[in-house]
């Protein structure tokens, strides 16, 4: 095959699962349930910031510390539980992960203090770093072959469904039932899926672990330029996410109800953009479907620079954010484990621990910007910019599948 073809032609169906078709079909439906209930909690306690601060006296900026406490070491768990998961296996490791996470929501619920809830969402990101890197190299694993990219596209749009589910329903079962028990019903969550997990997920043979150093993963250039896509579509989601609610409901003067809903929409369509994504990368080149996802992305930041922008205007512009962030979910996650087989869940983590990066350093750099010009405008400039520039690196990505390395 020519390298001068972008040519969508999968190399990993070559290497078919030893799973029947009903087996795979069990491993995502419960890699899906997984990613669902841990995901869950980037975003459970949000919604309880008010309830919480009226409870403990704190202020906002403390209440978004209690996010960047979860993401930071959801982060920083990427590599190192990727590595456990490569060396051990994602069953035993996801069973005991998910149980980390339901401890975590069980301290949420019996904190009597502000340091308490801190401290046990910075103890929870533990449990969904290692989560994620778990779920994303069982299913690579278990659907290797034609179904691989939709599949993976299942999987995260599964952990968009689980982030955006808890922001609509978690202010329902608070007024029902007040914010202890909320996250309590979280708590259970997580283990209700760790009793499927353990009862009703195939076992799935990684094999032995090829040649090569680990170092050599770490610095691969290729994984590096997965990253950058990663910071430019999934960290700029949330990092859009977190603040188009306040642009809409303080510049637009948009009721807060109408635009929690339309700023829950750059992270929900995940849920259709991520398998549409992994079904397109079945039919076109992975740098078409990277540019045109980059490109989706700008193009929606740069409607927000207009003065005389309009409900419709903005609304279009979250949607074009919202499916571009999403398409090149499944190829980023695919190829990362293509690159390193034998320590696909290490590889994934690297390129993920990116995009967590974009997003700790990127909420309050747009923060900031808007309280330096008093305007959203230079914020979004600076996101679109960013994805329009990540444009050039895509060339650097390889166009065709890799030859498997250590």
């Amino acid at each position: 095959m020519s390298a001068l073809q972008d040519s969508p032609a999968l190399p990993v169906a070559a290497r078919t699962s030893a799973l029947s078709n009903k087996a795979q079909n069990a491993a995502v439906i419960c890699g899906c349930i997984v990613a669902f209930t841990y995901s869950a909690n980037y975003t459970n306690h949000a919604p309880l910031a008010p309830a919480l601060m009226r409870e403990f006296g704190f202020n906002n900026a403390l209440a978004g510390l209690l996010t960047t406490g979860i993401f930071a070491t959801h982060a920083g768990l990427q590599i190192p539980g990727g590595y456990l998961v490569d060396r051990l296996g994602s069953r035993r490791v996801l069973l005991f992960a998910l149980i980390w996470v339901a401890l975590g929501n069980l301290g949420m619920a019996m904190a009597g203090a502000y340091w308490q809830l801190l401290f046990c969402k910075i103890f929870t990101g533990i449990g969904t770093g290692v989560c994620f890197v778990g779920g994303a190299r069982y299913v690579h694993e278990a659907t290797a072959g034609p179904r691989l990219h939709v599949a993976q596209g299942f999987f995260g749009g599964s952990i968009q469904l689980g982030a955006g589910f808890v922001i609509l329903a978690v202010p329902r079962l608070y007024l029902l039932a007040g914010w202890r028990a909320t996250f309590i019903v979280s708590g259970g969550m997580v283990l209700v899926a760790a009793v499927i997990w353990l009862a009703g997920a195939p076992t799935v043979e990684f094999g032995a672990r090829p040649p090569g150093h680990f170092h050599e993963m770490l610095l691969a250039p290729q994984l590096w330029c997965l990253g950058l896509m990663q910071m430019a579509t999934f960290g700029i989601s949330v990092v859009v996410g977190s603040w188009i609610v306040v642009l809409l409901t303080k510049v637009m003067k948009v009721p807060a109800t109408r635009a929690g809903l339309i700023g829950s929409l750059v992270l929900l369509l995940g849920i259709i953009s991520r398998p549409l994504g992994g079904y397109l990368r079945r039919h076109i080149g992975i740098r078409k479907l990277f540019v045109g996802s980059l490109l989706m992305i700008s193009v929606g930041c740069f409607v927000f620079l207009s003065s005389t922008i309009s409900l419709a205007s903005a609304l279009t512009a979250v949607v074009l954010i919202g499916i571009g962030v999403g398409l090149p979910y499944a190829g980023m996650f695919s190829r990362a484990g293509a690159l390193f087989p034998g320590r696909a869940a290490a590889a994934m983590g690297l390129v993920n621990m990116l995009g967590i990066v974009m997003i700790l350093g990127g909420a309050p750099l747009v923060g900031h910007l808007a309280d330096l010009t008093g305007s959203f405008k230079t914020s979004f400039a600076v996101l679109g910019g960013f994805a329009l520039a990540t444009c050039a690196v895509v060339p650097l990505i390889d166009r065709e599948e890799p030859e498997p390395r250590g």
